[in-house]
């Protein structure tokens, strides 16, 4: 017998996201939908954790397991699901106030520890749930919103992507919303990719960013090939104008074992104690 084959829609559930109109992550979760179908998964052998804020609502809109967590915690909850059922393809997915804000000492360790499962991040540079206040990767001088400072927060943003080389993460890519195909593809190769992926999706705001249309017009091509060394990486990662889509490092690390079990009876443990 062959086993059956699945399709994107096999991955969508039939509740309707509320997502406002041109939200750049109606194309991430078809790209999720793809990306799972093109891995000749079955629903019952992915699972999508999420955290809180707009795209933090994906785990709802899939057929799959599960897990809607609490803030910034996501990152923990998946490592958890992955090492407790290693035979799951965990997918993990969130927004720029979720994982570096309030996430950002999970996402540090997450890539640290290395576990195998992917993090796909919608970074639209906003907080757009609740009503346009500046995230940790807003530009220090952006002030078009009402909820921001006049003439910007003044503060440097957040460069997740060096910051995950640095901390070891396995697999770094960056996508656009507006390239389902594209994101489909980075996601699939960062799901096979053993060890900790992760992946920066330009998500645009246009409620309360509307320049970010602009956006479709200025991403490309990296214009050259991964690399496996993090020096190269790094000087990549350093002087990139952050419109470069592609796979910008895949490393060779293993990917974190848990340690094996020991048995052990009562009666060893009281013998730990006896005086």
């Amino acid at each position: 017998m062959t086993a059956p084959t699945y399709s994107a829609k096999d991955f969508r559930s039939d509740v309707k996201p509320v997502w406002c109109p041109g939200c750049g992550d109606y194309g991430v979760l078809a790209s999720i939908a793809k990306a799972f179908a093109d891995l000749e998964l079955a629903p019952h052998q992915t699972s999508v954790v999420s955290g809180i804020g707009c795209s933090s609502r994906i785990p709802a809109y899939t057929n799959t397991y599960g897990f809607h967590s609490i803030h910034g915690r996501a990152l923990a909850v998946g490592a958890g699901l992955k090492l407790a059922r290693p035979d799951l393809t965990v997918l993990v997915a969130g927004g720029d106030g979720d994982g570096f804000s309030i996430g950002g000492n999970h996402f540090i360790h997450a890539c640290r520890r290395n576990v195998d499962m992917t993090y796909v991040v919608m970074d639209n540079r906003v907080y757009g749930m609740t009503k346009g206040q500046p995230s940790p990767t807003t530009e220090a001088d952006w002030d078009a919103s009402a909820m921001a400072p006049p003439g910007g927060t003044g503060v440097t943003p957040f460069h997740p992507l060096a910051i995950a080389l640095a901390s070891g993460a396995n697999f770094i890519a960056r996508a656009f919303s507006g390239d389902i195909n594209g994101t489909a593809a980075l996601i699939a190769e960062g799901v096979r990719h053993p060890g900790f992926s992760f992946i920066t999706v330009m998500s645009p705001c246009i409620t309360f960013r509307e320049e970010q249309r602009d956006w479709k017009t200025i991403v490309r091509p990296t214009g050259f090939p991964p690399t496996s060394d993090p020096a190269q990486a790094a000087r990549r990662l350093m002087t990139d104008d952050g419109f470069n889509m592609g796979v910008l490092y895949r490393g060779n690390r293993d990917s974190f074992a848990k340690p094996r079990s020991t048995e052990c009876t009562i009666a060893d443990l009281d013998s730990e104690f006896a005086v």
